[in-house]
């Protein structure tokens, strides 16, 4: 039976105030990051101080924000040159995915090159809280009622009246839901693939390129269900979902030719 989304993005008000969920999910990100680093710091699997892990989510943040918002700038740059203001209102949303996983490379490989230590290491330990934060990003998103999927008469599909009347006289894909379950399935496999006994077998970079390939090939498939502009058939996060689908591919092949892993028994 359809679903009628009337769910409400803020949880709690306090005067101008507004919580909303897709704000507590960053928050929520940020804490779960710092005590994921934490953890390793105590079992002595990186050499950060609790002052430095402090610093490293703060970069991560801050490159999250910043690209994602920009990404997002870039594909809708008339809404935000007319709202200009709305460039700074990050728990709303309106955040690029793609962005933000560019910005957070970015930010965390400047830092892991300030600091002297392996970039591909700490991509591995940090990438486990950021998939699960992600994962719960895509749960938010159906409280904000946005990124609709397309038209269908499937048993499971949603109603969005608080997206707008075009959006609402029609029921839809529900495409976040999608997105998070997915994002749940890779963390299961990213798991796996932590444990102990693949730390000797497993090249380092292997935990984060997997995440890589596997995010953006079921990005590239499941924007099939999603309400987008398309260009030669294709939606523009299919473009960049292959882009780095490709790259993540080219660089596990790189692993695997300068150095071959060990089979896993």
């Amino acid at each position: 039976m359809p679903f009628t989304n009337f769910i409400n993005p803020v949880l709690l008000s306090l005067g101008p105030v507004e919580i909303r969920y897709y704000g507590l999910v960053y928050v929520l990100g940020a804490l779960l990051t710092l005590w994921y680093l934490e953890h390793h710091r105590k079992k002595g699997s990186f050499p950060l101080t609790k002052e430095e892990n402090y610093d490293f989510v703060f970069y991560l943040l801050l490159g999250l924000l910043i690209g994602s918002r920009l990404f997002e700038v870039f594909w809708d740059p008339r809404y935000y040159l007319s709202n200009p203001l709305h460039f700074f209102e990050f728990w709303i949303g309106g955040m690029s995915f793609h962005g933000g996983l560019v910005g957070t490379a970015l930010a965390g490989y400047l830092f892991c090159c300030k600091k002297k230590i392996s970039i591909w290491q700490m991509a591995d330990i940090v990438v486990i809280p950021v998939v699960f934060t992600l994962a719960l990003g895509r749960l938010a998103n159906f409280t904000n009622s946005e990124l609709w999927g397309t038209v269908t008469n499937v048993s499971w599909c949603v109603y969005f009246p608080l997206a707008g009347e075009k959006i609402a006289a029609a029921c839809r894909h529900p495409y976040v839901l999608y997105e998070a379950l997915k994002r749940f399935a890779i963390l299961g496999v990213l798991l796996f693939l932590s444990k102990e006994k693949f730390k000797e077998k497993l090249k380092p970079g292997t935990v984060f390129l997997s995440f890589v390939i596997l995010e953006n090939l079921g990005r590239f498939f499941l924007d099939f269900l999603k309400e987008d502009s398309h260009y030669l058939g294709f939606t523009p996060g299919q473009y960049l979902a292959a882009i780095l689908f490709f790259l993540g591919l080219y660089f596990m092949f790189k692993f695997w030719k300068k150095e071959k892993i060990t089979s896993i028994k």
